[in-house]
């Protein structure tokens, strides 16, 4: 394999990042329309096939007056940027805190972000600021911690 001197984007999106590419205040996001199939497949994948998710004369008489998002389905959102855009594919979850401040509706376009906030050579952690937006609303934030390849040498 050769070695990366700079960020490769490739037309899929994905953003190639070793750790020696990072620098605090790196910033990426990206935006998702929650569609009535992501729900039922994250059901279906999660086995949490709990009628506030599925079933709309049950989420109704909720508190939310309708069907929503699985909490961990807008956390796998960050997911999505974390191994795709920042930093990017080989980093590794190490943890992960989520605080859900409110409901993500089937339709709402989520705008997730997560941010560098801490880099440590050792072990090459980074540790990343995550939020979710609906509307500008925070629904979701937390921190993730993960670790990141070094940048290879040539052979």
């Amino acid at each position: 394999m050769t070695a990366r001197t700079q960020p490769i984007v490739d037309p899929r999106m994905l953003r190639l990042l070793d750790f020696e590419d990072l620098h605090v205040g790196m910033r990426e996001s990206l935006m998702k329309t929650v569609m009535d199939s992501d729900v039922v497949g994250f059901a279906r994948l999660s086995g949490d096939d709990n009628p506030l998710h599925l079933c709309d004369v049950y989420a109704a008489d909720t508190r939310f007056g309708q069907r929503i998002a699985h909490g961990l389905y807008t956390a796998s959102l960050i997911s999505a940027v974390l191994g795709t855009r920042l930093p990017g594919p080989g980093a590794v979850y190490r943890s992960q805190t989520l605080n859900f401040h409110g409901p993500v509706k089937i339709g709402d376009v989520v705008e997730v972000g997560v941010e560098v906030v801490e880099l440590v050579a050792k072990g090459r952690i980074v540790r990343l600021d995550c939020d979710a937006r609906v509307d500008g609303k925070l629904v979701l934030d937390g921190e993730a911690v993960v670790s990141v390849p070094a940048r290879r040498s040539a052979p």
